[in-house]
Formats: C-alpha cells, structure tokens, sequence
C-alpha cells in the first residue's frame, strides 16, 4: 500500500475506536525516516492523557494484528498533536478564526520567509488574514495562496 492509502485505511480503523469517547482524531500518518512510523494524532476538549494513549493504542494494535494490512516493519506511536500543530483540516482552521497564527513559506512572501497574522478565513486554495507588524494588527486584510505556504501553526505568545 502506498502511504496515502495506509493513512486512508488506517482513519477508517481509528474513527470506530473513538465513536463513544469524547476523544478526535486530528491526524494519521504513516512516514518513512530511518525506520517507517505510524503516528495516531489524538486530542479531546480537556487534553490528552497517557490513559488515552495507551486505549487507543492497544485498540488499534489488536486490529492491526488481526488484519495485518502494512508489509513494512513500522512503529506505532499514539499521543496528542501539541499546542503548535500545524493547521490542516478544514475544523483546524475554522477552530482558529480570530486567532493569531505564523506561517511558513516556501520562498520569501512579499520579502519575508515568515508572517504572524490573524486568521480571517479559509478556502482549499486560499487563506486571508491581517497582518501583525510590531504587535500591532494591519487594517487591511491580504489573501494569500496555499500554494505558497509550507506550514501555519497557531501563534504562541511566551
């Protein structure tokens, strides 16, 4: 199986083991580094603990055994995608609307690599924002191309 498919299949097996938890999937994926991981991405309203990691785990590890869908030797790791998550999903960033965020780009944007702004709203091809220059919000909101940008976070105030 290709990765994508992997990740696919193994979505269609985690929603069924958190159907009557108050627990979400936020991410799977299935990535090669040294050796290949399967990472489960959790989270509920009041944060995730190693109790739920280690339900869902286990869950997921039974149907896994049984099933035996990926050939790789793979490990397979279950915890909370963190604070700094990067945006990905449509709920990621309607969950985010009104609320400062960071974005990556690719190549320099209008001469920067990186923009602090607040989230105005999303579509598949396009983000818009205002700008935060000097801590302060820009008037104008801007529009700017999915195309161009490697990662958005939420921004996190220290």
């Amino acid at each position: 199986m290709k990765r994508e498919e992997v990740e696919k299949f193994i979505t269609e097996l985690v929603t069924p083991i958190l159907q009557d938890t108050d627990i979400t999937l936020v991410d799977v994926e299935y990535v090669r580094e040294k050796d290949w991981y399967l990472r489960i991405f959790i989270d509920k309203p009041e944060g995730i603990e190693i109790d739920d990691c280690q339900f869902v785990s286990e869950k997921l590890a039974e149907i896994l055994d049984e099933k035996d869908p990926i050939k790789e030797k793979y490990y397979l790791e279950v915890s909370s995608p963190g604070i700094d998550r990067p945006l990905k999903k449509d709920n990621d960033f309607e969950t985010n609307y009104g609320k400062k965020i960071d974005i990556q780009f690719f190549a320099p944007f209008e001469g920067n690599k990186e923009l602090t702004g607040v989230l105005l709203s999303h579509t598949e091809n396009v983000i818009e924002v205002k700008r935060i220059v000097k801590g302060k919000e820009d008037k104008n909101p801007i529009t700017i191309d999915r195309k161009l940008i490697a990662v958005i976070r939420p921004h996190i105030d220290f």
